[in-house]
């Protein structure tokens, strides 16, 4: 796994809140995130947490694994391994669709522990292999 990438992230988050039509403290009020935090995000000075990227990319209306991506938490490839399960979710027919979103939402809740896991304690270089 990539450290995190913060300046291409801030650079994305700037394009995708301008292609929203948002201000900077209109983003910041949404994902409820202060001002200058969000800006410090942008401009590539801070790292935001697994959860901050959930809850701007909530703001963006866009997927929350699109920015862990950008932030280098998660490859490109993982991302496409994450949309295989919700499509063999979705396309059981032996599950009704209760029990669909029940797994849905368990498998999201996993996916969002791990991910504030590994930006809290990123594996060293020496343990990746």
């Amino acid at each position: 796994m990539a450290s995190l990438n913060v300046g291409n992230l801030g650079e994305f988050l700037r394009e995708q809140r301008r292609n929203a039509k948002l201000s900077l403290r209109q983003l910041a009020e949404a994902a409820d995130v202060s001002n200058p935090y969000l800006s410090q995000i942008e401009r590539g000075l801070r790292k935001p947490s697994a959860e901050i990227l959930q809850q701007l990319a909530k703001a963006l209306r866009i997927s929350a694994e699109t920015l862990y991506v950008q932030a280098g938490i998660l490859d490109e490839r993982d991302r496409e391994d994450l949309l295989q399960v919700p499509a063999a979710i979705l396309a059981d027919s032996s599950i009704s669709e209760q029990q669909k979103q029940a797994l849905l939402q368990i498998y999201e809740s996993f996916r969002k522990e791990n991910a504030q896991q590994r930006v809290a304690d990123p594996p060293s270089a020496a343990s990746a292999e």
